[in-house]
């Protein structure tokens, strides 16, 4: 009789450790059906992916006839001479020390850089060079990006 019992009990340990085996194949089931729910989705987002819409810091940019991007800002001149209409911008700090900085540098190269402050925004605007017409900006520019490639157009307005 205990011969009996104890087959039968090692027959149910057996089946119970068998039966609780994970199988490769379920795991492989799984990773192909979430495989195929991240595809779907990427699909999904790829036909309703919307443009983002990029809404500037000053949304009075002005583009005339020659396409080149000028910002528009309110400025008041803090140190350097009088700022005309189209400002060749260098760099921008909310740091005066900083902005200071590289007005020095740029004067000791040649230009004759300001400091302006932007009333709205509290940003200090570094300008190279100024001019009352824009084809004279642009040349101004693209000659200083070859040292300053983020170099940009300013148009003052009062």
């Amino acid at each position: 009789m205990k011969k009996i019992l104890f087959i039968g009990l090692a027959l149910i340990v057996t089946a119970a450790f068998t039966s609780c085996k994970s199988k490769e194949s379920n795991y492989k089931k799984a990773y192909e059906k979430a495989k195929a729910q991240e595809m779907a989705q990427q699909t999904t987002q790829e036909a309703v992916s919307v443009t983002p819409v990029v809404t500037p810091l000053n949304p009075t940019n002005t583009n005339t006839e020659d396409n080149t991007n000028v910002r528009s800002e309110r400025l008041n001149v803090l140190n350097g001479g009088n700022l005309k209409a189209y400002n060749v911008v260098c760099g921008s700090f909310k740091s005066a020390d900083n902005a200071n900085n590289l007005r020095n540098t740029l004067v000791n190269q040649g230009y004759s850089a300001q400091v302006a402050q932007n009333p709205e925004t509290g940003m200090y605007r570094v300008i190279a060079s100024s001019f009352d017409d824009k084809s004279s900006a642009v040349s101004s520019r693209n000659a200083l990006r070859s040292t300053y490639p983020d170099a940009w157009l300013l148009y003052r307005t009062y």
